[in-house]
């Protein structure tokens, strides 16, 4: 069966036998996908680095038939976190949004508009933003964009930056000093939702929150 290629975003691995990993990974065109790479845990696999978090690339894989499982043949990376994540604080913040991808998007469903999302907050990471930017643009958007963001009941000023990051791109929101203070209250409510839908504890929000 010959390989599919798609522009994809790795969400999250985990080991698979000895030397296998399971990647779970958000393509552009069939939505998120778990798939297997075998000997991608070995010192000299084809994989090498590109199966690291929120790693933009271009992943080929094959369906197995009957299998829930697609099988992973070669991965081109578009664009490597690598330099993020040598900033302990931006390194939370891929962890974090990886996770929150992970949990509210269903297997199997295209969604461009979180896609984009994805991309336009790593841009705003990598041009060294505050993380508490594009962190809370990301939350408001993903709660959103999949249904579950409910009416806020945050102080005014919250209420202004929620409804400003509604309305405009990441990129040309309101200078302003975007500390952990500046929207507590709305990232907290925006938390409790996701949580609320997911029934289960983010494991990387107690990690932002140290920051």
């Amino acid at each position: 069966m010959p390989a599919t290629a798609s522009e994809s975003l790795i969400l999250r691995t985990y080991p698979y036998g000895e030397a296998n990993l399971v990647v779970v990974f958000f393509t552009r065109e069939h939505g998120k996908l778990r798939g297997v790479a075998r000997a991608a845990r070995k010192p000299k696999s084809k994989f090498g680095a590109s199966l690291e978090r929120l790693t933009h690339s271009r992943i080929f894989y094959q369906l197995q038939e009957n299998r829930e499982l697609v099988f992973l043949t070669g991965c081109e990376v578009l664009w490597s976190p690598f330099a993020l994540a040598s900033r302990y604080e931006a390194g939370v913040a891929l962890d974090y949004m990886a996770e929150i991808a992970d949990l509210l998007l269903p297997p199997n469903e295209t969604n461009e508009r979180f896609f984009r999302l994805l991309l336009a907050v790593l841009e705003d990471l990598q041009g060294g933003a505050p993380v508490w930017r594009p962190v809370l643009y990301f939350l408001l958007w993903a709660t959103r964009l999949a249904g579950i963001l409910g009416d806020p009941v945050v102080a005014e000023e919250s209420g202004w930056i929620a409804r400003e990051m509604l309305a405009r791109p990441v990129r040309e929101l309101t200078p302003r000093e975007w500390r952990k203070e500046t929207a507590r209250d709305l990232r907290r409510w925006l938390v409790r939702d996701i949580e609320r839908h997911v029934e289960r504890r983010l494991q990387s929000a107690p990690l932002l929150e140290s920051l």
